[in-house]
C-alpha cells in the first residue's frame, strides 16, 4: 500500500502450562518472533499471551503490522490496463507452504489426517527487509498500478483477489516463475505461499526501472504475465493452459455459505459465591501475580527488539504501547485484547469486552481509537454451534465498534481449529490503533512518583463470575462475562484520553484480569513503587480485589490536579473515587477501612517475574 512497516504486535495463545508441548511451543514462538522482527527492522513493541487448555492441540499465533503512509500515496491491490506487465519480485518460488494457509481455513486434523498438515513456510527477514524497502522505492515513482504480497494461496489468491478488484483478467506464464526447486509442477507454483514475494501491475514501459531498483536491492523481478481484458485468470506452462477460470468464479460471484448456526443446548453455570471459600488476600495476590495469565511478559519482549527504528514511546509492558510519528510530531497507540473466556460464556457480550476493553488500553496511554484490525479465530464451522459463536462474536464486535465510531478496516479469519473434534475457545482477537496528539504527552502504567494521589475512575461493579479469580483459585468458570455499558465505556475513554492530553495524569492503567488489587500491584511493580490505598465497598472482600468488571481505570496524579480532574469527571458524568496515594516499598490495600493486603514489593515482585521462566523452562504446573 506503499506503507513504511512501523510496529508489530502479536497476540499468542498455548495450552496450559503443564502440558508436554507449552515450553516448546513457548520458546519457538517467542524465538520466531523475535527472530524475525528483530532481523527484519520493524519492532515489536506489544501484545498478549494466554494460557488456556482449550489450547492445548492448537495454539494461535496472530500477528499484525502498522505501517504510516501519505494518504495521497496509497497504492491498491486493484489490477487495471489490458496489455499492462505483471511482475513477479522478491523471493524465488519454493515447495514450502503449499497448503498452507489455504489448508488451514478449510479443514480440521483427525488423528487419522496427520499426513496432510502442511509443511511450514520458511520465512528469510533479511529478503524481506530488502523487498520493503525495494517496494517502496519502486513506489516513489510512477510506474505502479497495483501491488499485492502473495499470501495464502499465493500466486493464484494474488493475481484473481488484483484482477476481480479491477474488472479484468490476469494471464500468467508459469515458465517465468523464478523457482528453487525445478522439480515444482504447476499446481505447486500457483498454491506456493513462499515467503518475501510480491505481484506488481506495472504501467507499460516502467518495466525497466522497477528492475533495476530489484536489482539494486539483489531482488529478482521477472515479468511473469498480463493484464487482459477477457475478465478470466488463465495460466500456462510448457505452451499448454494449464489454468482458464472466469475471476469471478473465485471472487465476488463464489458461492456463499449459509450454514446452520445453533446455540449450545447446554448452558454455564453461575458460581455459587456462597459456597466459595474466601482465603487469606495477601496469598491470594501472590498467586495470581506469579500465574501464568497474571505474571510478567518480560521474558517475552526482552527477545524483541522493541527500540529498533527509535520511535518507540511506550515500550512493552504496560496498556498500549505508543509509536512516535515523526511528520506529525504525534503518536500511535496499539493494543491487541481478546479475554475468550468472556467469549465462550458469551460470545456477543464478549466480543463487545475485547473492543472496549482495547478501546481503554488505548485512552491509558492518552490515545483515541481510530481503527480496529482483528483476526477471528473459531473451530469448525460445519459445526452449528461454532457457527453460532463465530456470527454472535461478529454481531457483537461491530455494536461495539459503531458505539467507538471506529471502522474494522482490515482482518483474517482463522477456522478449524480443531484437534480431535474438539474446537478451541472461540477467539476474536482485535488490535486497535489510536491516534496520540503529542507523542511527549502519554501516560503509563506504572507509578510515577511518591505521593501521587490514585483515582478510580468509572462505575464497573465487579463480580467473581468468569474472572480469573474464580478460575484460578476456585477452578470455577462461571456463567456470563460482567455486564458493558458502551455509553458510559465511551465516555470513560474520552475523558481519560482528555486527561492525559491536558498533562494532568502520570499514570493510567485499566483495572480488567485480576481485578483491581492485580491491577494496583502491577502498576507498583512496573514503577518500583509501593502505594497505601483504602477501597470503599461493601459485602464480599474478594469481590472487591479481584472481581472483574468493564469501565474502569486506575490514575495517578499529583495533589494539585486532583480538583480539576474531579470537575472534569463530573462533566463527563464519570464517577471519580480517592483511593489513597504512591510511595514507600509495601503494596498497602483496605477494604472499608479494614486492612487486606499489606505485601513488600520485592515479594510481589519475585513472584511476578519468576512465573513465564518456569513454564518456559517446563517447572510450571497448574494451580
Amino acid at each position: 500500500m506503499g506503507a513504511r512497516p512501523v510496529a508489530s504486535l502479536d497476540s499468542l495463545h498455548f495450552g496450559a502450562p503443564e502440558h508436554e508441548k507449552t515450553p516448546y511451543l513457548l520458546a519457538g514462538v517467542v524465538a520466531g518472533i523475535g527472530g524475525y522482527g528483530n532481523c527484519v527492522g520493524v519492532p515489536t513493541v506489544g501484545g498478549q499471551t494466554v494460557f488456556d487448555e482449550g489450547y492445548n492441540g492448537n495454539i494461535l499465533v496472530n500477528a499484525f503490522t502498522v505501517g504510516v503512509v501519505a494518504q495521497d500515496k496509497i497504492f491498491r491491490a486493484r489490477a487495471a490496463g489490458p496489455g499492462n506487465p505483471v511482475l513477479y519480485v522478491g523471493s524465488k518460488t519454493g515447495r514450502d507452504g503449499i497448503h498452507g494457509a489455504s489448508l488451514l481455513a478449510s479443514s480440521e486434523f483427525k488423528e487419522e489426517s496427520e499426513q496432510m498438515k502442511p509443511t511450514v513456510q520458511v520465512g528469510d527477514p533479511f529478503t524481506e527487509n530488502l523487498l520493503i524497502e525495494a517496494c517502496l522505492e519502486i513506489m516513489s515513482g510512477e510506474d505502479v498500478v497495483a501491488i499485492q504480497d502473495m499470501g495464502a494461496a499465493g500466486l493464484t489468491s494474488s493475481s484473481v483477489e488484483m484482477a476481480g478488484r479491477g474488472g479484468v483478467g490476469i494471464r500468467i506464464d508459469l515458465d517465468a516463475i523464478p523457482l528453487r526447486d525445478e522439480s515444482l509442477t504447476p499446481y505447486e507454483m500457483l498454491l506456493s505461499e513462499s515467503q518475501e514475494r510480491m505481484l506488481i501491475v506495472a504501467r507499460k514501459g516502467g518495466e525497466r526501472r522497477i528492475a533495476e531498483i530489484c536489482r539494486k536491492w539483489g531482488l529478482d523481478c521477472v515479468r511473469v504475465g498480463e493484464v487482459t481484458a477477457d475478465g478470466r485468470f488463465s495460466a500456462s506452462y510448457r505452451g499448454q493452459t494449464v489454468v482458464s477460470i472466469p475471476v469471478g468464479a473465485l471472487t465476488d460471484e463464489a458461492p456463499v455459505y449459509e450454514r446452520p448456526a445453533r446455540a449450545p443446548e447446554l448452558s454455564p453455570q453461575p458460581l455459587d459465591e456462597a459456597a466459595l471459600a474466601q482465603p487469606e488476600p495477601g496469598r491470594v495476590l501472590l498467586d495470581l501475580m506469579g500465574s501464568p495469565n497474571l505474571c510478567s511478559r518480560e521474558w517475552i519482549y526482552r527477545q524483541y527488539d522493541y527500540f529498533v527504528g527509535a520511535d518507540t514511546v511506550v515500550a512493552p509492558g504496560g496498556d498500549a504501547a505508543v509509536v512516535r510519528v515523526r511528520a506529525t510530531g504525534g503518536g500511535l497507540a496499539l493494543t491487541t485484547d481478546c479475554n475468550a473466556r468472556y467469549v465462550g460464556l458469551d460470545p456477543f457480550e464478549g466480543a463487545r469486552h475485547a473492543v472496549a476493553e482495547a478501546a481503554r488500553n488505548i485512552a491509558a496511554v492518552g490515545g483515541r481509537p481510530i481503527g480496529v484490525s482483528d483476526c477471528l479465530n473459531f473451530g469448525n464451522p460445519e459445526k452449528p454451534e461454532v457457527m453460532w459463536q463465530f456470527a454472535r462474536a461478529i454481531d457483537g464486535m461491530a455494536d461495539a465498534c459503531r458505539a467507538f465510531e471506529v471502522p474494522v478496516v482490515s482482518g483474517n479469519v482463522s477456522f478449524y481449529n480443531d484437534n480431535q473434534g474438539a474446537s478451541i475457545p472461540p477467539t476474536p482477537v482485535v488490535a486497535m490503533v489510536g491516534l496520540v496528539a503529542d507523542y511527549r504527552r502519554v501516560a503509563r502504567a506504572a507509578f510515577a512518583a511518591a505521593d501521587d494521589e490514585i483515582l478510580l475512575l468509572g462505575a464497573g461493579q465487579p463480580q467473581l463470575d468468569a474472572s480469573e479469580y474464580a478460575a484460578r483459585i476456585h477452578g470455577q468458570t462461571g456463567a456470563k462475562p460482567p455486564a458493558l455499558d458502551l455509553e458510559a465505556e465511551v465516555r470513560l475513554c474520552r475523558l481519560c484520553a482528555d486527561l492525559v492530553e491536558a498533562g494532568l495524569v502520570q499514570s493510567a492503567h485499566d483495572v480488567s484480569d485480576g481485578g483491581l488489587a492485580v491491577a494496583l500491584a502491577e502498576m507498583a511493580l512496573l514503577g518500583e513503587m509501593g502505594c497505601d490505598v483504602d477501597v470503599p465497598g461493601a459485602g464480599r472482600t474478594d469481590t472487591v480485589l479481584f472481581g472483574e468488571s468493564a469501565g474502569r481505570i486506575l490514575i495517578a496524579t499529583k495533589h494539585e490536579h486532583v480538583a480539576e480532574i474531579e470537575k472534569l469527571c463530573a462533566a463527563a458524568e464519570i464517577p471519580a473515587t480517592h483511593l489513597g496515594r504512591t510511595g514507600g516499598r509495601r503494596l498497602k490495600i483496605a477494604v472499608a477501612h479494614n486492612p487486606t493486603v499489606d505485601l513488600e514489593i520485592e515479594t510481589l515482585e519475585r513472584a511476578w517475574r519468576e512465573g513465564l521462566p518456569a513454564i518456559a523452562a517446563g517447572r510450571r504446573r497448574a494451580a
